[in-house]
């Protein structure tokens, strides 16, 4: 059975369309904040292990097979931002449990120490390709084995739940929460998309 064609991209007044690769709720509204308008056109590729890669090159690698694939179904001019966010204890990728138990020894792995948060971020235009990527440490206080939420261990979210566990951090926090907005405005403004005045601008909008 045929699957169904990509939903078209609204463009703005110079014809550029800006594509979200993710169907995180989170991203979406970080860039959101960041004053784009844009549509959200997850990618579908499997992602297989990389056990030969330290995972800064993991997710960079990763973000950039999103933004490849996605890219391929887009106009020459259309921007299209790819992320993906990896939790990494003494350089080990966490996944994402298996069931509860294996949530449980992520946890305890986690607890009362620190670890690395990664977010690799590509940014594509035309015969354009940026990667970079961001490391944010991150704090857990000790955790007791009773009453603790254990459905997401190393995909905890910070923005949620994650905050009673989180210590501190050293870093950036958005980082945490899946795209560095810092970093990704830096790469935007590479491929012509000023993040900063078009920030200020939807902030006058919002207050008129």
């Amino acid at each position: 059975e045929a699957s169904a064609p990509p939903a078209r991209e609204t463009k703005r007044g110079d014809g550029m369309a800006m594509i979200l690769a993710s169907q995180s709720p989170r991203r979406r509204e970080l860039l959101g904040q960041m004053g784009f308008s844009f549509t959200v056109r997850p990618a579908r590729g499997e992602e297989l292990p990389h056990p030969e890669l330290t995972p800064a090159q993991l997710v960079e690698e990763l973000a950039r097979q999103k933004a490849l694939e996605v890219s391929a179904g887009a106009d020459a001019d259309d921007v299209v931002v790819a992320a993906d966010t990896v939790v990494a204890v003494d350089g080990t990728v966490l996944g994402k449990p298996r069931d509860r138990a294996h949530a449980a020894e992520m946890l305890a792995a986690l607890s009362g120490r620190e670890h690395m948060v990664y977010t690799g971020v590509a940014v594509k235009r035309g015969e354009k390709l940026l990667v970079e990527h961001e490391a944010t440490l991150v704090r857990f206080r000790p955790l007791t084995q009773t009453g603790e939420p254990m459905d997401k261990a190393g995909g905890y979210g910070i923005q949620g739940y994650g905050a009673l566990l989180v210590e501190g951090i050293r870093g950036d926090y958005f980082n945490v929460v899946g795209l560095p907005i810092c970093c990704l405005g830096r790469m935007l403004a590479q491929v012509g998309e000023d993040a900063l005045t078009r920030c200020a601008e939807t902030c006058v909008e919002k207050e008129r």
